[in-house]
């Protein structure tokens, strides 16, 4: 099932999440998945059902994988949860490309709308009818009403609500469950995992004494099963680093449809490491990880892996060293600037990383990383470049066309996503440009910029990086 809302702030986090939880409790495996590029709620989404949260973005990967996608992450699974993206109609631009109900209509779901009823009784039902007809190719299957003040205000909602849609719940006000927030969204999981996993069981309890999870269970049956194999990581064909169109949703290269491949919730090791668990016979990609590094896609994982590579996660904040034998760098996004002191004072791991000869992708927070510094605090000076945090938030999707990097090919085009509160100076040459902007650094052994990318719509990437690994003797 598809967990929607009107507009963002209603409670589509706190519902998922505690659906998950609930639904958990009740010896569900329940597969966890998020519409759009966001990184913070899967990790709540991986506490509540002990499965990688994983995101559905038509824009990132193309709507033909959405599908696909889905059948890879929910292997193995009872239940499927996917909580929605802002507005249940709200897409790119001024269309629904990319919003809830696209993936909704992909993945044939229906879906469960949660409205926030605060300061509204009657007028719920309005709002809901609206919802129910705008589309009639969106299932609307029931509402769950949060916010509720009193079972007076209960009781006016539901009555106004019969013959709407049904209501599946009711949750009332709870400050005890809200989660802390901060200039770029709620504060991530991994770097409040105590409280974090005390605030999802919270959730759990509250979305099981509040809603009807016989019925959302009954109402998620009702979807009928998806044609066509589920995606599998695909493994290099031929030689790598010269071919690829580098387009995501492009539907050709890399589209990872030939079959199941792997049975299983193959996922569960994608937050983990293989360091230790097979010979080094493969190249070693060190992934960073840790408080300070907590954005990416489970895919990113299987991939690498997919391509020949032994994935070793290491923590800036806390590792002195890179793993043994790194022969290659990933160090995705994350909040650098909030643990900036910690990444500083690792004094050892900088000048390890700002030496290292092998070939380093990095998005966002590895960028600043990588740079002379961050709001004055000393990086790894592998870019010559400042950063610095900026009251001005960058935010969107992007088409990007590059330049000639360690992943990218001149000319090739790539969808990828910006979200970021901090500058670059001096911008150098720009690796990435799209309509109104541009940006990056890269070189033959280095792709760093502000877009995030999936590598389930670019496989390639992934194929380019392992491929170009060092073994430690050329390192040395």
């Amino acid at each position: 099932m598809v967990v929607a809302a009107p507009a963002s702030g209603s409670g589509k986090t706190t519902v998922a999440t505690g659906l998950m939880a609930a639904l958990r409790s009740r010896g569900l495996r329940v597969s966890p998945h998020k519409v759009g590029p966001d990184y913070i709620d899967p990790g709540y989404h991986t506490l509540a059902s002990g499965r990688p949260g994983r995101n559905l973005d038509p824009w990132l990967v193309g709507e033909e994988r959405i599908a696909p996608l889905f059948l890879h992450g929910s292997r193995g699974a009872d239940l499927a949860v996917v909580e929605g993206v802002m507005g249940l109609f709200d897409g790119r631009g001024g269309t629904d490309f990319a919003s809830t109900a696209h993936v909704a209509r992909l993945l044939d779901a229906p879906v469960v709308l949660v409205v926030d009823a605060a300061r509204q009784s009657r007028s719920v039902a309005a709002l809901v009818h609206g919802f129910t007809t705008f589309d009639p190719r969106v299932r609307v299957g029931g509402v769950i009403l949060n916010r509720v003040g009193s079972d007076r205000h209960e009781e006016m909602c539901r009555a106004a609500l019969a013959g709407v849609a049904p209501v599946l719940g009711a949750l009332r006000r709870d400050d005890a469950v809200e989660t802390p927030s901060r200039h770029l969204g709620l504060v991530p999981a991994a770097e409040r995992a105590a409280e974090a996993a005390s605030a999802v069981a919270r959730l759990g309890g509250l979305v099981a004494g509040s809603c009807d999870l016989d019925a959302l269970v009954r109402l998620a049956a009702t979807a009928p099963p998806l044609p066509g194999p589920a995606w599998t990581p695909p493994e290099p064909a031929g030689a790598l680093g010269t071919t690829g169109s580098g387009t995501a949703g492009s539907g050709t290269k890399g589209s990872g449809t030939k079959g199941s491949g792997t049975t299983g919730p193959v996922a569960g090791r994608a937050a983990g490491s293989d360091a230790g668990r097979a010979p080094r016979s493969r190249p070693v990609v060190a992934v960073a990880g840790g408080a300070a590094f907590t954005f990416g896609y489970a895919e990113h994982m299987e991939l690498l892996r997919a391509a020949g590579a032994e994935v070793a996660v290491f923590d800036p904040l806390r590792d002195e060293h890179l793993p043994e034998g790194t022969g290659a760098l990933v160090i995705g996004g994350g909040f650098p600037e909030v643990h900036a002191a910690g990444l500083a004072a690792n004094e050892a791991l900088r000048r390890e990383v700002a030496a290292f000869g092998g070939p380093i992708a990095a998005e966002c927070a590895g960028l600043l990383y990588l740079c002379e510094e961050l709001d004055g605090r000393r990086m790894c000076g592998r870019i010559r470049a400042r950063a610095r945090m900026t009251p001005r938030l960058t935010l969107g999707y992007r088409e990007a066309v590059a330049g000639p990097s360690l992943l990218t090919r001149p000319g090739e085009r790539y969808r990828g996503h910006e979200f970021h509160r901090t500058a670059v100076d001096p911008p150098g040459e720009p690796l990435f440009r799209w309509e109104g902007g541009a940006g990056g650094y890269g070189d033959a052994l280095l792709t760093a910029s502000y877009l995030h990318l999936h590598w389930a719509g670019v496989p390639e990437a992934a194929q380019r990086l392992v491929s170009s690994s060092r073994s430690p003797s050329v390192l040395r």
